[in-house]
């Protein structure tokens, strides 16, 4: 069993990862307390706080970020870049074993945005995008998520850290993937390449932190099983052992609830 610390976990990615890890030790660290789970609370921008607050655990899930694509540099510095060193800085203090940082689709994504001033545009027919691609990120929020993924690079190579980045897509239940598509057709045909279950996204979190890493770090494109998607799912199902059940079409197609589990 594992002690993990998640940070973010209030949010829609932090709340899939408590389900994922329900056997596993966990503490949920947050800006502020939530009620309805419970909280110690971290601003990730406070490196002697989370020092402190890692201590004892063996793993460490880093969600806390801006997550927004049309954010500033300004609105994301702090929180993207200054506290993922943080996390970095306080899991080598605390001997952690392994980090899994949630990194995003929008550090790949300038390669098919169909408007390059907009983040979620998808062109028609979008080449292939694979891990070891070179960054092209799409939004201040892409750049600090590659400057998070460089971070973790260096802790691995200079501490030894297992690094996990989860090029993560875009976490939908089935009722937001539907409204997505009265959207205009290129944002339609994002959120269908883009779309990951909320049952793939906690099988994703579960194998990051238990499943063994042959070669650190290890960046992975986490997208479910979509007819549509452009992003490489292999290296996640071969390394990560990551098996997506979900289908953006079919869940179009059918109706059916992907949410029973």
């Amino acid at each position: 069993m594992a002690i993990v610390a998640i940070t973010g976990g209030t949010g829609n990615v932090g709340r899939q990862a408590l389900g994922a890890l329900d056997e596993h030790e966990t503490t949920i660290l947050a800006r502020s307390d939530a009620d309805d789970i419970d909280v110690v609370t971290l601003d990730v921008t406070d490196r002697d706080r989370f020092v402190d607050v890692l201590d004892g655990h063996d793993t460490l899930v880093h969600l806390a970020a801006n997550p927004s694509p049309w954010a500033s540099w300004d609105e994301v510095l702090d929180a993207n870049v200054d506290g993922t060193y943080n996390a970095y800085h306080a899991a080598v203090e605390n001997d952690l074993d392994r980090v899994v940082f949630a990194s995003t689709n929008h550090t790949m994504h300038m390669y098919n945005a169909a408007d390059t001033a907009e983040p979620e545009s998808l062109v028609e027919q979008p080449r292939p995008v694979f891990p070891d691609d070179p960054p092209r990120p799409d939004s201040p929020y892409g750049i600090s998520k590659v400057a998070g993924e460089a971070i973790g690079t260096y802790f691995a190579d200079r501490h030894g850290l297992t690094v996990v980045n989860l090029r993560i897509g875009w976490l939908l239940n089935d009722e937001s993937l539907r409204e997505t598509q009265s959207e205009d057709d290129d944002h339609a045909r994002f959120a269908r390449a883009m779309y990951l279950s909320p049952r793939d996204c906690r099988d994703a979190l579960r194998k990051s932190v238990t499943h063994s890493i042959e070669e650190s770090p290890l960046t992975c494109h986490v997208v479910s099983a979509n007819d549509e998607r452009y992003f490489s799912i292999v290296e996640a199902q071969t390394e990560l052992g990551y098996r997506p059940r979900d289908n953006a079409r079919q869940v179009l197609d059918s109706g059916t609830s992907t949410e029973q589990e």
